[in-house]
Protein backbone atom coordinates (compact mmCIF):
# COMPACT_ATOMS: atom_id res chain seq x y z
CA UNK A 1 0.00 0.00 0.00
CA UNK A 2 1.42 3.36 -0.73
CA UNK A 3 0.85 6.19 1.98
CA UNK A 4 -0.29 9.31 1.10
CA UNK A 5 -0.40 12.36 3.33
CA UNK A 6 -2.73 14.76 2.63
CA UNK A 7 -2.46 18.12 5.05
CA UNK A 8 -5.73 20.05 4.89
CA UNK A 9 -6.93 23.73 6.24
CA UNK A 10 -10.21 22.57 4.58
CA UNK A 11 -9.91 25.37 1.93
CA UNK A 12 -11.06 24.82 -1.51
CA UNK A 13 -7.55 24.78 -2.55
CA UNK A 14 -6.93 21.51 0.11
CA UNK A 15 -9.82 20.40 -1.12
CA UNK A 16 -9.16 20.47 -5.02
CA UNK A 17 -5.46 18.90 -4.35
CA UNK A 18 -7.39 15.70 -2.47
CA UNK A 19 -9.58 15.15 -5.23
CA UNK A 20 -6.77 15.46 -7.76
CA UNK A 21 -4.49 12.86 -5.00
CA UNK A 22 -7.47 10.44 -5.81
CA UNK A 23 -7.79 10.37 -9.52
CA UNK A 24 -3.79 10.48 -9.43
CA UNK A 25 -4.03 7.20 -7.81
CA UNK A 26 -7.05 5.48 -9.58
CA UNK A 27 -5.32 2.08 -9.69
CA UNK A 28 -3.39 2.32 -7.00
CA UNK A 29 -4.10 1.01 -3.20
CA UNK A 30 -3.45 3.82 -1.07
CA UNK A 31 -3.67 5.06 2.73
CA UNK A 32 -4.42 8.48 2.67
CA UNK A 33 -4.33 10.71 5.62
CA UNK A 34 -5.98 13.49 6.03
CA UNK A 35 -3.88 15.74 8.63
CA UNK A 36 -5.13 19.30 10.31
CA UNK A 37 -2.73 21.03 12.02
CA UNK A 38 -3.50 23.49 14.46
CA UNK A 39 -0.47 26.11 13.65
CA UNK A 40 1.29 26.53 17.21
CA UNK A 41 2.69 29.44 15.97
CA UNK A 42 -0.74 30.87 14.99
CA UNK A 43 -2.41 29.56 18.01
CA UNK A 44 0.00 31.64 20.53
CA UNK A 45 0.40 34.94 18.54
CA UNK A 46 -2.77 35.70 17.15
CA UNK A 47 -5.87 33.41 18.54
CA UNK A 48 -5.12 33.50 22.19
CA UNK A 49 -3.39 36.28 24.81
CA UNK A 50 -2.40 33.37 26.98
CA UNK A 51 -0.88 30.19 26.67
CA UNK A 52 -3.76 27.99 26.31
CA UNK A 53 -3.62 24.57 28.20
CA UNK A 54 -3.37 20.94 26.42
CA UNK A 55 -6.88 20.46 28.35
CA UNK A 56 -8.29 24.16 26.23
CA UNK A 57 -6.29 22.43 23.03
CA UNK A 58 -7.70 19.36 23.28
CA UNK A 59 -11.34 20.73 23.73
CA UNK A 60 -11.10 23.94 21.86
CA UNK A 61 -8.94 23.49 18.91
CA UNK A 62 -8.42 19.34 18.48
CA UNK A 63 -12.24 18.50 18.72
CA UNK A 64 -12.96 21.11 16.16
CA UNK A 65 -10.60 19.74 13.89
CA UNK A 66 -11.75 16.26 14.70
CA UNK A 67 -15.38 16.70 13.11
CA UNK A 68 -14.20 19.11 9.92
CA UNK A 69 -12.11 15.67 9.18
CA UNK A 70 -14.98 13.43 9.67
CA UNK A 71 -17.37 16.30 7.23
CA UNK A 72 -14.11 15.99 5.19
CA UNK A 73 -14.37 12.49 4.89
CA UNK A 74 -18.46 12.21 4.14
CA UNK A 75 -17.85 14.93 1.44
CA UNK A 76 -14.62 12.57 -0.08
CA UNK A 77 -17.74 9.42 -0.21
CA UNK A 78 -20.21 12.23 -1.91
CA UNK A 79 -17.99 13.57 -4.19
CA UNK A 80 -15.37 11.43 -4.92
CA UNK A 81 -15.90 7.73 -7.10
CA UNK A 82 -15.70 5.12 -4.60
CA UNK A 83 -12.47 3.49 -4.63
CA UNK A 84 -12.06 -0.04 -2.51
CA UNK A 85 -8.39 -0.11 -3.39
CA UNK A 86 -8.42 3.50 -1.00
CA UNK A 87 -8.58 4.01 2.71
CA UNK A 88 -8.80 7.41 4.80
CA UNK A 89 -7.69 8.40 7.93
CA UNK A 90 -7.72 11.10 9.86
CA UNK A 91 -4.55 13.47 11.75
CA UNK A 92 -4.95 16.01 13.58
CA UNK A 93 -1.85 17.78 15.34
CA UNK A 94 -1.26 21.23 17.43
CA UNK A 95 2.35 22.34 16.34
CA UNK A 96 4.39 23.92 13.45
CA UNK A 97 3.46 23.32 10.30
CA UNK A 98 6.56 21.75 8.78
CA UNK A 99 7.64 19.60 12.15
CA UNK A 100 4.37 18.23 11.88
CA UNK A 101 4.59 17.07 8.69
CA UNK A 102 8.01 16.00 9.26
CA UNK A 103 6.75 13.61 12.02
CA UNK A 104 3.70 12.33 10.38
CA UNK A 105 5.72 11.13 6.94
CA UNK A 106 7.97 9.67 9.69
CA UNK A 107 5.81 7.50 11.61
CA UNK A 108 3.42 6.84 8.60
CA UNK A 109 5.81 6.08 6.23
CA UNK A 110 4.33 8.70 3.63
CA UNK A 111 6.08 8.26 0.09
CA UNK A 112 3.99 11.68 -1.10
CA UNK A 113 2.25 14.64 0.28
CA UNK A 114 0.23 16.24 -2.00
CA UNK A 115 -0.89 20.10 -1.10
CA UNK A 116 -3.23 22.62 -2.85
CA UNK A 117 -2.20 26.07 -3.41
CA UNK A 118 -3.66 28.80 -4.88
CA UNK A 119 -2.48 31.15 -7.14
CA UNK A 120 -0.94 34.56 -6.10
CA UNK A 121 -2.44 37.75 -6.82
CA UNK A 122 -0.39 41.16 -7.23
CA UNK A 123 2.97 41.56 -8.94
CA UNK A 124 4.97 41.64 -5.29
CA UNK A 125 2.81 37.92 -4.28
CA UNK A 126 4.85 35.03 -4.29
CA UNK A 127 3.41 32.18 -6.66
CA UNK A 128 4.15 29.72 -3.97
CA UNK A 129 2.40 30.59 -0.08
CA UNK A 130 5.20 30.75 2.58
CA UNK A 131 3.48 26.81 4.21
CA UNK A 132 3.63 25.28 0.49
CA UNK A 133 6.88 26.94 0.22
CA UNK A 134 8.08 25.65 3.94
CA UNK A 135 7.35 22.24 3.11
CA UNK A 136 9.02 21.55 -0.36
CA UNK A 137 12.21 23.14 0.81
CA UNK A 138 12.25 21.90 4.23
CA UNK A 139 10.78 18.31 4.39
CA UNK A 140 12.94 15.53 2.65
CA UNK A 141 9.54 13.73 0.77
CA UNK A 142 8.13 13.69 -2.37
CA UNK A 143 5.59 16.33 -2.70
CA UNK A 144 2.99 17.34 -5.68
CA UNK A 145 1.53 20.61 -5.48
CA UNK A 146 -1.67 21.13 -6.91
CA UNK A 147 -2.59 25.02 -8.00
CA UNK A 148 -6.16 26.07 -7.52
CA UNK A 149 -7.06 25.41 -11.05
CA UNK A 150 -5.54 21.88 -11.69
CA UNK A 151 -8.06 19.47 -12.64
CA UNK A 152 -6.60 15.34 -13.02
CA UNK A 153 -6.21 14.28 -16.53
CA UNK A 154 -4.04 11.24 -17.67
CA UNK A 155 -0.34 12.29 -17.97
CA UNK A 156 0.69 11.76 -21.39
CA UNK A 157 3.62 14.50 -21.17
CA UNK A 158 6.36 15.45 -18.14
CA UNK A 159 8.21 18.02 -18.57
CA UNK A 160 11.52 18.02 -16.51
CA UNK A 161 13.47 21.28 -16.49
CA UNK A 162 17.11 20.60 -15.32
CA UNK A 163 20.42 22.53 -15.93
CA UNK A 164 22.10 19.11 -15.69
CA UNK A 165 24.16 20.72 -12.62
CA UNK A 166 23.67 17.52 -10.11
CA UNK A 167 23.68 13.70 -10.74
CA UNK A 168 20.83 12.68 -9.56
CA UNK A 169 20.24 9.72 -7.37
CA UNK A 170 18.31 6.99 -8.76
CA UNK A 171 15.64 6.95 -6.18
CA UNK A 172 15.26 10.68 -6.34
CA UNK A 173 13.96 9.77 -9.95
CA UNK A 174 11.63 7.16 -9.19
CA UNK A 175 8.77 8.59 -8.89
CA UNK A 176 9.05 9.92 -12.85
CA UNK A 177 9.63 6.59 -14.03
CA UNK A 178 6.46 4.96 -11.95
CA UNK A 179 4.46 8.03 -13.48
CA UNK A 180 5.73 7.05 -17.21
CA UNK A 181 4.88 3.42 -16.77
CA UNK A 182 1.67 3.67 -15.20
CA UNK A 183 0.92 6.06 -17.93
CA UNK A 184 2.68 5.16 -20.77
CA UNK A 185 3.78 8.65 -20.53
CA UNK A 186 6.51 11.16 -22.62
CA UNK A 187 9.47 12.44 -20.75
CA UNK A 188 10.46 15.99 -21.92
CA UNK A 189 13.86 17.14 -20.63
CA UNK A 190 14.32 20.85 -20.65
CA UNK A 191 17.09 22.48 -20.35
CA UNK A 192 17.31 26.16 -20.25
CA UNK A 193 19.91 28.71 -20.60
CA UNK A 194 20.00 32.38 -20.84
CA UNK A 195 23.10 31.81 -23.15
CA UNK A 196 24.05 29.67 -25.73
CA UNK A 197 26.89 27.63 -23.99
CA UNK A 198 27.81 24.17 -24.58
CA UNK A 199 27.80 22.04 -21.81
CA UNK A 200 30.66 21.07 -19.58
CA UNK A 201 32.14 17.58 -18.62
CA UNK A 202 30.32 16.96 -15.46
CA UNK A 203 26.75 18.03 -17.43
CA UNK A 204 27.45 15.94 -20.16
CA UNK A 205 28.05 12.92 -17.72
CA UNK A 206 24.51 13.90 -15.86
CA UNK A 207 22.65 13.94 -18.87
CA UNK A 208 24.18 10.43 -19.89
CA UNK A 209 22.50 9.24 -16.69
CA UNK A 210 19.58 10.79 -17.34
CA UNK A 211 19.56 8.78 -20.89
CA UNK A 212 20.21 5.32 -19.97
CA UNK A 213 17.82 5.47 -16.72
CA UNK A 214 14.88 6.51 -19.00
CA UNK A 215 16.04 4.81 -22.15
CA UNK A 216 13.35 2.21 -22.46
CA UNK A 217 10.77 4.78 -22.38
CA UNK A 218 9.66 7.35 -24.48
CA UNK A 219 11.86 10.55 -23.68
CA UNK A 220 13.57 13.49 -25.85
CA UNK A 221 15.50 16.06 -24.85
CA UNK A 222 15.19 20.18 -25.47
CA UNK A 223 17.70 22.96 -25.33
CA UNK A 224 15.98 26.32 -24.71
CA UNK A 225 18.31 29.59 -24.26
CA UNK A 226 16.16 32.44 -22.96
CA UNK A 227 17.07 35.19 -20.24
CA UNK A 228 13.68 34.31 -18.56
CA UNK A 229 13.43 30.76 -18.01
CA UNK A 230 10.05 30.97 -15.99
CA UNK A 231 8.87 32.59 -19.64
CA UNK A 232 10.82 29.56 -21.46
CA UNK A 233 8.96 26.89 -19.48
CA UNK A 234 5.45 28.53 -19.91
CA UNK A 235 6.15 28.55 -23.92
CA UNK A 236 7.66 24.53 -23.57
CA UNK A 237 4.08 23.63 -21.12
CA UNK A 238 2.06 25.36 -23.91
CA UNK A 239 3.74 24.09 -27.02
CA UNK A 240 3.62 20.56 -25.61
CA UNK A 241 0.73 20.13 -23.38
CA UNK A 242 2.47 19.23 -20.67
CA UNK A 243 0.13 17.77 -17.54
CA UNK A 244 3.11 18.10 -15.23
CA UNK A 245 6.37 19.68 -14.19
CA UNK A 246 8.66 17.77 -12.30
CA UNK A 247 12.10 18.90 -10.97
CA UNK A 248 14.21 17.84 -7.88
CA UNK A 249 14.44 20.33 -5.24
CA UNK A 250 17.99 19.86 -4.57
CA UNK A 251 18.47 21.81 -7.87
CA UNK A 252 18.26 25.52 -6.19
CA UNK A 253 19.42 27.56 -9.74
CA UNK A 254 16.29 25.60 -11.38
CA UNK A 255 13.87 25.40 -8.93
CA UNK A 256 14.06 28.67 -7.48
CA UNK A 257 13.43 30.54 -10.32
CA UNK A 258 11.01 28.40 -11.74
CA UNK A 259 8.90 27.85 -8.50
CA UNK A 260 9.94 31.30 -6.31
CA UNK A 261 9.94 33.88 -8.63
CA UNK A 262 8.55 37.22 -7.24
CA UNK A 263 6.50 38.72 -10.13
CA UNK A 264 3.16 37.14 -11.71
CA UNK A 265 3.76 38.53 -15.02
CA UNK A 266 1.80 36.33 -17.53
CA UNK A 267 3.04 33.46 -16.14
CA UNK A 268 0.21 30.75 -15.73
CA UNK A 269 1.82 27.29 -15.21
CA UNK A 270 1.78 28.20 -11.89
CA UNK A 271 -1.95 27.72 -11.41
CA UNK A 272 -2.61 25.33 -13.91
CA UNK A 273 0.36 22.28 -14.35
CA UNK A 274 0.54 20.37 -11.25
CA UNK A 275 4.34 20.42 -9.86
CA UNK A 276 6.05 17.41 -8.42
CA UNK A 277 8.85 18.04 -6.07
CA UNK A 278 11.73 15.35 -5.82
CA UNK A 279 13.91 14.71 -2.67
CA UNK A 280 17.38 13.70 -2.66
Amino acid sequence: MKNVLLPTDFSENSWNAIKYAIDFHEGTACNFFLLHVTRLSHLLLYEVPYLPTQEVVENVYTKTGKIKLLELQKRIVAETSSNTKHKFYTLTDHNFLVQSIRDHVKKKNIELIVLGTKGASGLKKAIVGSNTGDVITKVACTTLIVPENARYKKIKELAFPTDFALQYNLNTLEPILKIIQKNNASLRVVHISKSTSQLNRDQIKHKELLEDYFQAYTHSFHFLTNKNIEAAVQGFVESRDVEMITMVAKNLNYFQQILFHSKVEEISYHIDIPFLVLHN
